[in-house]
């Protein structure tokens, strides 16, 4: 029987990291299912999936816990199925962009959570203007909207927010397979 966990791992920036984490999963008979990994300030951050056969669990637990002593936390989950809906929520792309200010991510993630909408992937970054310099902030979502949710009024709620904070926000349908974001 294999089991599947659900874990994040954080750790000063430096080469090997990732190796470390992969060479555990490997001697564990695991497989390596999906990740999302990134340097952030110094800092190295991932969230990844795994699989493993259920009597190798508790080792590769234990082993990557112990890689605490080498400076990387890991946090581990089991994975949970996903809950079966046939609720006909559908997927879209969330794209903003503009002038990068304190309060965007918090006034856009309240209207959504307001319209029940789950953000299911959320990438966003602080670049510098390719003519003024100036700092631009550029987030990506992919959101799930439940059926019953008044897409109409969440867009005229973000294009509201969009004047408000001077950003250009693009709203459609999700074209690309999950984790294809950019």
């Amino acid at each position: 029987m294999q089991r599947l966990l659900v874990m994040t791992i954080i750790g000063d920036d430096r080469p090997g990291l990732v190796e470390s984490v992969a060479s555990l999963v490997a001697e564990h008979s695991g497989n390596w299912l999906e990740s999302r990994m990134s340097r952030l300030g110094g800092h190295f951050a991932g969230i990844l999936r795994v699989e493993v056969p259920a009597e190798c669990e508790s080792a590769l637990v234990s082993g990557l816990k112990g890689l605490s002593s080498r400076g990387l936390n890991v946090v581990i989950h089991p994975d949970k199925p996903p809950a079966e809906t046939k609720d006909g929520a559908r997927l879209v792309r969330l794209e903003i962009i503009g002038q990068d200010r304190p309060g965007i991510v918090s006034q856009i993630s309240r209207a959504l959570a307001a319209y029940g909408v789950n953000v299911e992937e959320l990438q966003t970054e602080c670049a510098s203007a390719a003519m003024s310099g100036e700092t631009m902030f550029v987030a990506r979502a992919r959101l799930k909207i439940p059926e019953k949710s008044d897409a109409a009024g969440l867009r005229q709620t973000l294009e509201k927010i969009a004047t408000d904070l001077i950003v250009e926000i693009s709203f459609g349908e999700v074209a690309e397979p999950a984790g294809k974001l950019g």
